[in-house]
């Protein structure tokens, strides 16, 4: 089965390392920071963008966490990173330790390749 023709969406991983504010709180007191000051400045600027939050404190020292975002295209993804950037999210409750941006199965869409996968679905 050759790779569909559409464009892929764009995949983020961004790796991230909470700061003493962040910490400070408690853990009700981060829901209603991520619920009442970053959710809707990201709702207000973009749609079509998904996420997924994973804990890694546990496993590493640089990065405590690894949020996944999926978005439809990359003015999405941009609108989504200036979205952030505008919130205490980004180098207050967060250092943006690194982003890894890319595109699911980018080789096989280039040269017209079904994708090679361990897993799949």
């Amino acid at each position: 089965m050759p790779a569909e023709e559409t464009a892929p969406p764009v995949t983020a991983f961004m790796l991230i390392k909470t700061k003493p504010e962040w910490l400070a709180m408690t853990p009700q007191e981060r829901v209603n920071a991520f619920v009442t000051q970053v959710i809707p400045a990201i709702k207000a600027k973009t749609t079509g963008v998904r996420s997924r939050f994973y804990d890694t404190e546990f496993y590493s020292t640089r990065v405590t966490d690894v949020w996944v975002w999926e978005a439809d295209d990359h003015d999405a993804y941009q609108l989504l990173i200036d979205a952030l950037r505008e919130t205490p999210f980004w180098d207050r409750y967060f250092e943006v330790v690194d982003l890894l941006v890319g595109a699911e199965n980018g080789y096989a869409r280039t040269y017209g390749l079904d994708p090679v996968a361990s897993i799949t679905t």
